[in-house]
């Protein structure tokens, strides 16, 4: 999550879910100085948004009619930070964008550690039952090379040179969270 330097809500160092929760209250109190500017396009950092406020004990059709703080963008993430800059907001983004627009931005990181806001990314090969005429060879060739040590670590590098931190954590092989 990322907004203003000066953290008008108080959010800084609290998880996602307590940091939701502060913004629809200073929100409330204060939609002047506390603002929250969301996709709302459907998007997977969108749907991303909707299970925290879902975490943080909130039915998300009443945040989005929750009051002037709340700003449905209806856009992709660089125009919906642009929107967050100009307001002076907090939002939820991805860190590559983020540091893709750095230089446009005021915005800085506020919170960006909680298991709720991990987000794998996933290669799996269709079922040639259900899919009789997918090229599973050429899948599992893809799956074989995205999972590779060589691809890992490129992974892993991606990001750091240019912006000073890693932007993905590669993960091939590792059993997921239940």
């Amino acid at each position: 999550m990322v907004g203003p330097a000066a953290d008008p809500a108080g959010i800084t160092e609290m998880s996602p879910e307590e940091a939701f929760k502060r913004l629809m209250e200073e929100g409330k109190k204060n939609p002047d100085q506390v603002q929250f500017v969301s996709r709302g396009d459907d998007s997977g950092t969108h749907e991303k948004e909707k299970a925290i406020w879902k975490q943080a004990g909130y039915d998300y059709e009443a945040v989005r009619v929750a009051g002037a703080w709340y700003i449905d963008s209806g856009r992709g993430m660089g125009p919906t930070l642009l929107l967050a800059n100009e307001q002076q907001a907090y939002t939820l983004s991805d860190m590559g964008t983020f540091l893709a627009y750095g230089g446009e931005l005021d915005l800085v990181p506020i919170i960006d550690k909680g298991d709720i806001l991990l987000n794998v990314y996933s290669a799996i090969a269709i079922n040639t039952e259900r899919h009789p005429k997918a090229n599973i060879d050429m899948a599992n060739n893809l799956i074989d090379f995205l999972t590779s040590p060589e691809i890992q670590k490129l992974i892993g590098k991606y990001g750091v040179e240019e912006f000073g931190m890693q932007l993905f954590i590669p993960c091939a092989g590792a059993e997921p969270k239940s």
